[in-house]
């Protein structure tokens, strides 16, 4: 455990939380926490998810933008349904990211645990776009993701990070329950 991964929980830990709010102030502080994980994943050589970092900036200014875009007065963002076809696609892309990205993980690079790591990557972009464009259906694969990442963290001793995504699981319930809540809400006022 070192300071630069305490940091980086600190950060990743409001972000999300912030998100679960469904609060506009979460992506510049989420923006932080994917510079310091870049540098937290180089260091134990998982460039996936160091890679990730990147990719999660950028979708990090997406989303605020968006968001952006659909803040009601109170300052809470507008939830948006998710169609079958988008989830099915979600999920094609997440597989292929997986298998094309282990691939290169695996026979380029020295990543210690490449399609593993490649798979979470993949999936967890998909996550990424589905929260930039504010589907409660992000919450769910954040579930399973996070799940599956406090078991790789684990196994790779970074243990304040394993407890970070433990706790990023019941943030991403939380998100949900939310999230479910604030769409009823809306459609009950469309409704009226």
């Amino acid at each position: 455990m070192s300071l630069l991964e305490i940091v980086a929980v600190i950060f990743s830990a409001v972000g999300i939380w912030l998100t679960t709010r469904r609060l506009l102030v979460s992506w510049p502080v989420t923006l932080v926490a994917c510079g310091l994980y870049a540098a937290v994943f180089h260091r134990e050589k998982l460039y996936s998810d160091m890679l990730l970092q990147f990719v999660f900036a950028a979708f990090t200014l997406y989303g605020w933008w968006h968001w952006s875009r659909g803040v009601k007065q109170d300052g809470e963002v507008r939830v948006e349904p998710l169609s079958i076809r988008a989830v099915l696609g979600g999920i094609v892309a997440g597989a292929a990211g997986s298998v094309l990205l282990g691939y290169l993980m695996a026979h380029y690079t020295d990543a210690s645990i490449p399609h593993i790591d490649s798979a979470l990557t993949s999936f967890s972009l998909v996550a990424t776009v589905w929260a930039a464009r504010k589907h409660i259906a992000n919450w769910w694969l954040w579930i399973v993701v996070d799940l599956i990442y406090t078991g790789v963290f684990t196994y790779k001793h970074l243990y304040l990070t394993s407890g970070l995504y433990l706790f990023f699981v019941f943030l991403a319930l939380l998100g949900l329950r939310d999230w479910q809540k604030a769409f009823r809400q809306q459609h009950a006022t469309i409704s009226m």
